[in-house]
């Protein structure tokens, strides 16, 4: 049986369902503050909805990884010591 479609919070009791979100638009300059950091264009629904959560919280609630560009904030750390051979070799 199929399990039942993951709804994602966007902030200020606000959801929509993983499967129907079709684009993340973070808003920049002066629109971005109190509470709106992203349009979310949600499939069935004329305009978008203004979320409190940047578009990277939200893909990962998603279950989606975020684009990795230069300059991106990351939320995994790389570890502190990498081992080049972790078999020990």
């Amino acid at each position: 049986m199929a399990s039942p479609p993951r709804m994602v919070f966007l902030g200020f009791g606000k959801y929509a369902r993983a499967d129907r979100i079709y684009a993340l638009e973070p808003i920049v300059g002066e629109e971005r503050g109190n509470g709106r950091r992203t349009l979310v264009w949600v499939e069935g629904m004329p305009n978008a909805m203004v979320a409190s959560r940047t578009q990277e919280t939200i893909l990962e609630e998603m279950g989606a990884e975020p684009s990795q560009t230069p300059g991106d904030r990351s939320r995994r750390r790389a570890p502190a010591h990498p081992t080049l051979f972790p078999d020990g070799s």
